[in-house]
C-alpha cells in the first residue's frame, strides 16, 4: 500500500489535475490525501461554499482532507509555504506526491509547484499535473482513467460554483481531455503527467506456490504442444 499526496492550490485544482488518479490510487487500495493550500477566496463562491464543495469532493474521492490555510493569490514559495507541505508530506509519510505544472499563468499555481519541489527534494516519486491555465506541458507518464473518469466527473461537480460561475471548470472539456490524453496513452481515457522524478519500485512480488505451479503447468504444456506443430 503506498501513500499518496496531492498538492493544489485552490479547491477543486486536483480534482481537475489528478481526481481520475486518486480514484485509481484508491480502487488500488492505497491511501489518498488531498492538500489544499487556499481556500480559494478570490474565486466565484464564498468561502463557506468553496469549503464545504472541496470536503464533498474529497468524500467522493474517498481522500483524506487538509487545508493550508493560505490565502488565495497571496501564495508564495517561501519558507512558510514550503513548511505547510512539509509538515503534512511527513505527517502521512506520503512516498507519491502529485502538484501542479510549473508553466502556469496563475501565480499560486506556480508557487505551489516550486513550494512543493522544494518540500520533497528528499523524494523520489514526484508528478505534476496539468491545469487548466497550465501554458506548458509535456506529459511522459500517464494513468488509465477508464474506470475512474466518472468518479472524477463526480468530484469536480461537487464545486457547483465554478462549473456554474468559471469558463475553466467545463466538464465537457475534462472528458475532452480525457480522451486526448487517452488516445496518447493508447487507451480510452487518461491523465497526463510530467515526472520531476520517478523511481519504479521492482521488488519482486512473492506468488502463492499453487499459482506458479499452474504457470509453470501451462508454459510446459504450451511448450510440448509447439513441439507437435509443423515448422511454418
Amino acid at each position: 500500500m503506498r501513500s499518496v499526496l496531492a498538492v493544489g492550490a485552490h479547491p477543486d485544482d486536483i480534482e481537475l489535475g489528478c481526481g481520475g488518479a486518486l480514484s485509481a490510487h484508491r480502487a488500488a487500495g492505497d491511501t489518498v490525501t488531498m492538500l489544499v493550500l487556499t481556500g480559494g477566496q478570490n474565486g466565484p463562491g464564498s468561502c463557506l461554499e468553496r469549503r464545504r464543495e472541496q470536503e464533498r469532493a474529497a468524500r467522493v474521492l474517498d481522500a483524506v482532507l487538509v487545508w493550508g490555510r493560505l490565502v488565495d493569490c497571496t501564495v508564495a514559495p517561501d519558507a512558510a509555504t514550503v513548511t505547510v507541505v512539509e509538515t503534512v508530506l511527513r505527517s502521512v509519510a506520503a512516498d507519491i506526491v502529485y502538484v501542479h505544472a510549473p508553466d502556469d499563468s496563475h501565480q499560486d499555481h506556480r508557487a505551489a509547484a516550486a513550494a512543493t519541489l522544494a518540500a520533497t527534494r528528499h523524494g523520489n516519486r514526484i508528478l505534476h499535473y496539468r491545469s487548466p491555465s497550465t501554458t506548458q506541458f509535456n506529459p511522459t507518464m500517464y494513468v488509465d482513467i477508464s474506470a475512474h473518469l466518472d468518479r472524477k466527473l463526480d468530484a469536480i461537480a461537487c464545486h457547483r460554483t465554478q462549473v456554474d460561475a468559471s469558463a475553466m471548470v467545463d466538464p465537457e472539456v475534462v472528458v475532452a481531455s480525457a480522451r486526448h490524453f487517452g488516445a496518447q496513452a493508447r487507451t480510452r481515457y487518461a491523465e497526463a503527467f510530467a515526472p520531476v522524478r520517478f523511481v519504479w519500485d521492482l521488488r519482486p512480488v512473492q506468488s502463492a506456490p499453487s499459482a506458479r505451479a499452474a504457470a509453470v503447468a501451462e508454459v510446459t504444456e504450451v511448450a510440448a504442444l509447439a513441439g507437435q506443430l509443423p515448422p511454418w
